[in-house]
């Protein structure tokens, strides 16, 4: 299978419709703007001294005829040679030379409703009528159907990439022992034969999809899914639960991948797995309630080893899964995608499931069917010690995530835009004012904000801990009687301004965290070592998120969720809904500073100080909203 970076660079236009080959491409910031906005962004989170020096060393990168002009040069000029300058570099830099393992740390996971299953059978309706959505929608991607994305709000009409949609189904991320690959095979508009992958009790079968150019029906489907979960009770064939080993550190897996492929059986089953539509997985009861909390816990991680942990394969794309419990949703292997193509696709399938629910669906007399085949392994005695070493890793990735889903609900975004405020905006001030009261300081903070107004465009980092913020949260959180309230409503507008003009230079690609990383990645490439400004500590600082965020705002049922990117953060996923706020805020149990209980609380606390000090001047008219929220979800 090609590398699909590649693919993407050289052969974009093979792959999108009219609409996406208008959209313009990404351009290359001025370098004295984005060493301004460095230092302007840093100067209130370091130490005086610290500060003192980075500037001096900024300054010295950025003199006339200097080491940053080049860079900058040789940058421009990387600018006209490729589709999009940074997107190898980011791809690289966000997801495939990452080590860690992907469950947690990286995948995160969509939770449905709670669906409620009388028996086996509703299941695998359930799976059924998921796997019918999958291949309408993947129908509409083969022929180039799907209408085009628009951006809204601010800078609205224009037309979006629509590229991350075609990785959706033809993707797979290669374990590599230094640096992953991302692969993709070519979409055929002709029928030809398709397979799902279904893991049931961490056995893996194949699921023809599409035999003799015809797609099953509802009904075959159903026939096959029956077949499979009778085979997979068959203690007589059990294998080892190979899944697993997708949820170690990406080098072991790689290491584990290449002693399976020197057998021809296990190269056989991976070909099927790499090549598959998607995973469906058909999850055993978890054996907790299933509240919100608990069912993040189940999704981002299985459960553990034990419960569901291995009925998964992590490095596909889209795996969706569908719990005998009723505990359904999506796990994604983040690099081909963004958040936003995640959710549309999932919000198409609910809808989809919505309609084909009020069909009653039986099984079908398919006699002629082929059955579902097992995927067979061969297993040395190494491959036994990645396994158990994988087990006990995960099991410790379960016991350590702290994680709570908080529903706020005094108030939505309706009261939000009543005060003329962007809730975008407004909500990550909160994160700030939480942050702040939690820990007595700011730090890096990461908001996605996407940038497929651009071809072949990712994402940018709205860095939300701005000097307003700043002097927001120290007048809310000092002395009561220090600052009045007409001045914490000013401080309060200058950070929503801020936040909002920060949002704006994103999403049109003028922010520095792109730039920064391409003229780093430029002087990696063109110089023996790397100067200086990217070795000192601020720049180390800068890039280390404490706080991760995305809003996720959902139509349907449904809420998103992660895992912290540092050992020391949180992650802080948000859905602002007209009446309410659903928080997930995650943390790791082994980091004594972070409680992500405790980090919701002053969420709330924070959340609720804000509205009282809006009620009391609700004399002083706010500024117009920024109406940039749809370009600052998950990306």
């Amino acid at each position: 299978m090609p590398d699909l970076g590649k693919n993407m660079q050289k052969n974009g236009k093979d792959t999108c419709s009219k609409d996406e080959r208008e959209v313009p491409k990404l351009p290359v910031p001025p370098l004295q703007q984005t060493l301004h906005m460095y230092l302007q962004c840093m100067k209130h989170l370091v130490p005086e001294e610290q500060f003192k020096k980075t500037k001096a060393v900024v300054e010295k990168f950025g003199v006339a005829g200097g080491l940053g002009e080049s860079l900058q040069q040789l940058l421009e000029e990387r600018s006209e040679k490729t589709i999009n300058w940074v997107f190898n570099y980011w791809l690289d830099d966000m997801y495939l030379n990452n080590r860690l393992a992907l469950p947690v740390n990286s995948s995160p996971a969509i939770i449905f409703a709670r669906q409620h299953f009388k028996d086996i059978n509703d299941q695998l309706r359930f799976a059924t009528n998921l796997i019918s959505g999958v291949q309408d929608y993947k129908a509409l991607l083969d022929t180039h159907a799907l209408p085009p994305d628009f951006s809204r709000g601010q800078l609205s009409g224009h037309p979006l990439c629509m590229k991350q949609y075609y990785g959706l189904f033809s993707s797979y991320r290669l374990p590599g022992r230094i640096k992953d690959t991302l692969v993709a095979q070519k979409s055929n508009v002709m029928p030809e034969p398709e397979h799902i992958i279904v893991a049931c009790n961490n056995q893996f079968f194949v699921l023809d999809v599409v035999i003799n150019f015809r797609r099953l029906s509802e009904g075959d489907l159903f026939t096959q899914l029956q077949k499979i979960a009778k085979m997979a009770e068959n203690e007589e064939e059990m294998l080892p639960p190979i899944g697993l080993l997708t949820t170690d550190g990406r080098t072991e897996w790689a290491e584990a991948r290449m002693i399976l492929m020197k057998d021809s059986t296990n190269r056989d089953s991976l070909d099927m797995i790499e090549r598959c539509i998607c995973l469906v997985c058909l999850d055993s009861p978890s054996g907790v309630e299933l509240n919100n909390t608990n069912m993040a816990f189940q999704m981002l991680h299985g459960g553990g080893y034990h419960k569901n942990g291995a009925n998964r394969w992590y490095d596909k794309p889209m795996q969706f899964v569908v719990g005998r419990d009723g505990l359904c949703g999506t796990v994604c292997e983040h690099s081909p995608f963004d958040g936003i193509v995640m959710v549309q696709c999932t919000e198409y399938l609910l809808r989809h499931m919505k309609e084909s629910s009020k069909k009653l669906l039986r099984a079908d007399s398919v006699s002629e069917l082929p059955a579902p085949r097992r995927l067979r392994w061969k297993c040395s005695p190494d491959i036994q010690t990645h396994l158990a070493s994988a087990a006990e890793k995960l099991q410790r990735t379960v016991e350590n995530l702290d994680f709570i889903a908080y529903k706020f609900e005094h108030y939505g975004k309706e009261f939000i835009k009543k005060q003329k405020i962007s809730p975008d905006a407004f909500i990550q001030v909160a994160l700030q004012l939480a942050f702040y009261r939690c820990h007595g300081k700011l730090v890096p903070t990461y908001e996605s904000a996407s940038l497929r107004r651009f071809d072949e465009g990712r994402v940018e980092n709205i860095r939300s801990a701005t000097s307003e913020a700043f002097a927001f949260v120290q007048a809310m959180a000092g002395d009561k009687t220090a600052v009045s309230d007409s001045e914490k409503m000013q401080k309060l507008k200058d950070a929503v301004a801020a936040q909002t003009n920060y949002s704006v230079l994103a999403v049109t690609g003028m922010a520095i965290d792109n730039h920064l990383l391409g003229l780093r990645e430029v002087a990696r490439e063109h110089l023996k070592e790397l100067p200086e400004i990217f070795m000192d500590e601020t720049y180390l600082t800068s890039n280390r998120f404490i706080l991760s965020t995305s809003q996720v705002p959902t139509t349907m049922e449904m809420f998103c969720c992660y895992g912290p990117v540092v050992p020391n953060g949180y992650g802080a996923c948000y859905n602002p809904q007209p009446e309410h706020i659903l928080f997930c805020i995650s943390s790791f149990k082994e980091c004594e500073e972070t409680s992500s209980d405790m980090f919701a609380k002053a969420v709330e606390e924070s959340l609720l100080e804000m509205r009282d000090l809006c009620n009391k001047c609700s004399s002083t008219t706010a500024k117009p909203p920024a109406k940039q929220d749809a370009a600052t979800q998950l990306q």
